[in-house]
């Protein structure tokens, strides 16, 4: 990645250089934060949930009910990306992402100290909601405030390269919260159910002292202040972005379906893969694998989209991905170990990588400074929220046939096919310089 950054941005003035890799920084930072909560609730959820924050009973019932909390974030995501979508197009990225940063960090730490059903009843379940919906309602603008940022403040011709670490922070957040759920995994099941699950969404709060601080340091991007400086920024860039980039809104939310995949294998999954006899701590070290492996995998592809275009390696990976993820279940079903972490990295720093590093530039340039906050956070949302909700669908589907994984397969499938249309209509936007961007806004 060194080579890449010292490579591709040589001669790129000095300072705007510093201020891209600061806005880098911060953008990794960000996604490791929002992932690693993300990604230990799912694993939570997945594990743990169902068997403390609910009434004994049917244990699928009960594991519904679980990815039911896991899936309401995703409720609350949308709404989170009008708010803050609005705060960043009007009062600025930099302190947007602030709020979200501690909003997103303070829910996942006081997760950890909630009661279970047998101490608190049914406020324990109501409390992991209202938690929850915190969650979702910072990620709602997360990824969008930092790619944006990201993009603006790149130098010309490598937005893609340093857009994509916001991805390669999620990567890095996957990690962690596998590695911090290790020794949890490893527990009898008593103590992991007593006590230890906790231990990982408080240690969430080391990444948020550390994001807080990064992001603190952080300047407005140039092209923002420009417009702010001049009076330019519209009133309501909710209702405006939906005026002037009708369709950019819609081709965002089409692609955002790629999202689909990586929710998909961490949650769904993981609860698969142990209800067939893999280990729940293989598993885990099958998602560090590749995300170890993708975090370089996704600013090399980023770096090509740049040369390249966004549309033709964002295609490649959305195809790869819904046709690996038959492969995946069926080397899982048969317990196949070499194989699942032969897969699930192909996947994850192959075809998933080229596909979900590209977006944060790529949607980011679909729309104009003054609603690019707004028209990322709400558009990619569409995707998210659905496929918040398919872990359980597939639960649901899959039921209590391990050999019936098929529909989890083709949800994902289904999923590909629309980012790939969403794709076809979006134009290509690498060589555009930033300040023409978007459809005008007056």
């Amino acid at each position: 990645m060194t080579n890449l950054v010292n490579g591709s941005t040589a001669t790129a003035d000095p300072v705007q250089l510093k201020r891209a890799r600061k806005a880098a920084l911060a953008a990794f930072l960000g996604g490791a934060l929002e992932y690693y909560d993300f990604f230990i609730y799912a694993t939570a959820a997945s594990l743990v949930f169902s068997k403390i924050f609910f009434p004994a009973g049917n244990p699928t019932v009960a594991l519904i009910a679980s990815f039911a909390t896991f899936g309401v974030a995703y409720v609350a995501r949308p709404f989170g990306a009008v708010v803050f979508g609005h705060l960043g197009d009007k009062i600025g990225r930099k302190n947007t992402l602030v709020l979200t940063l501690v909003l997103m960090g303070s829910a996942t730490f006081l997760i950890g100290a909630l009661p279970d059903f047998a101490t608190a009843g049914y406020w324990a379940p109501a409390l992991l909601v209202l938690l929850r919906l915190m969650q979702g309602l910072s990620a709602g603008a997360e990824t969008a405030g930092a790619s944006a940022l990201s993009t603006e403040e790149a130098p010309e011709g490598r937005r893609g390269f340093f857009a994509s670490f916001a991805m390669s922070g999620i990567s890095a957040g996957i990690v962690l919260a596998s590695l911090a759920f290790l020794p949890v995994a490893a527990m009898s099941e008593v103590d992991r159910l007593a006590w230890g699950w906790r231990i990982p969404f408080w240690l969430s709060i080391i990444v948020l002292i550390v994001a807080y601080l990064v992001r603190r340091s952080l300047d407005e991007p140039e092209v923002f202040e420009e417009k702010h400086d001049h009076g330019e920024l519209v009133k309501l860039p909710f209702a405006k972005m939906f005026k002037t980039h009708p369709a950019q809104f819609f081709q965002v939310a089409l692609m955002s379906f790629e999202t689909v995949t990586n929710t998909f294998m961490q949650s769904f999954g993981l609860a698969y893969a142990v209800s067939v006899g893999v280990p729940a701590s293989t598993m885990l070290w099958v998602s560090i694998a590749g995300n170890v492996l993708a975090m370089f995998t996704q600013p090399l592809m980023a770096h090509l989209s740049d040369r390249f275009g966004r549309r033709p390696i964002f295609i490649a990976g959305v195809l790869g991905s819904g046709a690996m993820i038959f492969v995946y279940f069926s080397v899982i079903s048969t317990g196949n170990i070499p194989m699942i972490f032969l897969t699930s990295t192909l996947i994850t720093a192959g075809t998933y990588a080229m596909s979900n590093a590209i977006y944060p530039a790529w949607f980011s340039e679909l729309f104009n400074v003054k609603v690019r906050y707004s028209g990322m956070a709400i558009g990619l949302q569409v995707g998210i929220l659905c496929a918040g909700f398919t872990p359980l669908l597939g639960t649901a589907l899959v039921g209590a046939e391990k050999a019936n994984w098929g529909p989890a397969a083709w949800i994902v499938a289904a999923s590909s096919l629309l980012a790939v249309a969403g794709a076809f209509w979006a134009r290509e936007t690498n060589k555009i310089p930033l300040r023409e961007l978007g459809n005008p806004v007056r």
